[in-house]
């Protein structure tokens, strides 16, 4: 996935880094630790804080001006896209230059308009079956599906 931002990122300006917690920040410093050594500014990586059952609160941590920067919104697995749907709200009031998503898993089927633009793995499966991933002193191990 790391590739796949840097083929699709010519110099477009300062990138953010947006890691929804817990586990799409993880991802988030991984992603920074392999893409940094190839751009020239410095990558700012945020935390997104919310409930994912019900995600009206928003905390983002640290607060900056996303204002011409390209912001890649991260997180873990994309099921209904009600969270990366409600992550959206704090860069809709800024002016970035671009948004973008990325998912560890993307489930086949939405109940949000949400489309992740880089996803690691695609799955189909049922409504009913759980995805969850398995991360041990802040490394991810694997992801599995009951």
């Amino acid at each position: 996935m790391a590739l796949e931002i840097l083929e699709n990122y010519p110099d477009n300006g300062q990138m953010v880094l947006a890691g929804i917690a817990p586990n799409g920040s993880i991802i988030a410093k991984k992603l920074k630790n392999l893409l940094q050594p190839y751009l020239a500014e410095e990558i700012i990586l945020q935390e997104i804080q919310l409930d994912k059952r019900h995600p009206v609160d928003i905390e983002v941590s640290p607060k900056v001006s996303t204002d011409n920067k390209v912001v890649i919104l991260v997180d873990d697995v994309a099921n209904s896209g009600r969270t990366l749907t409600y992550a959206l709200k704090p860069y809709l009031e800024g002016h970035p230059k671009s948004i973008h998503t990325l998912v560890l898993v993307d489930r086949t089927h939405k109940q949000f308009p949400i489309q992740a633009d880089y996803v690691g793995f695609s799955l189909a499966s049922t409504l009913q079956e759980y995805i969850d991933l398995d991360v041990e002193n802040g490394e991810i191990k694997g992801a599995w599906m009951e």
